[in-house]
């Protein structure tokens, strides 16, 4: 058994070349910023979405962001921060932020792999439609407190309102 994890850690997969591979599979744009970088974009049905995936080798983790393509106004920041913290009681996997220097919204996820084993085709595939579907879900919430001027619990209410039946 040692055998093997040293011969699977002497292979050194490098996560970024799952998603590279998963990314072209799928025909959606992206850049190779580096070794351990990459940079994609998806068109979501509200905005596209910037894609980034970062590597550390060091702590064998795989960082992954979903940035929407909307900017938070400085005076609006405060009315976002408990946004957050709703929609963040509501996530399984993942969490959303504001990254402060841009004033983006962002669906954040770290992933592990101890031993140095590559990520599989499906979990990178899954990280990315979980993302998509979180940031799709959401994004009218945060319409609704940045442009509506709704609280958040307006909002959250707002966008997870669901019809039923048909008309």
């Amino acid at each position: 058994m040692a055998r093997m994890q040293a011969a699977i850690a002497d292979i050194g997969h490098n996560p970024v070349d799952v998603v590279e591979q998963v990314l072209a599979m799928n025909e959606l744009p992206f850049e190779r910023c580096g070794d351990d970088d990459l940079a994609a974009e998806y068109s979501g049905r509200w905005c596209s979405y910037q894609l980034w995936f970062a590597y550390r080798p060091d702590i064998e983790g795989l960082h992954f962001s979903c940035a929407f393509d909307v900017r938070v106004p400085r005076e609006m920041r405060e009315r976002v921060f408990p946004l957050l913290a709703l929609i963040n009681e509501r996530l399984w996997i993942g969490h959303f932020d504001l990254w402060l220097d841009e004033g983006q919204p962002t669906f954040r996820h770290a992933m592990m792999f101890r031993g140095g084993l590559p990520p599989s085709d499906d979990q990178i595939q899954d990280l990315i439609r979980t993302a998509i579907t979180e940031c799709e879900r959401f994004y009218p919430a945060f319409q609704h407190v940045i442009w509506a001027g709704k609280t958040a619990a307006e909002a959250i209410e707002a966008a997870l309102f669901e019809t039923a039946g048909q008309a």
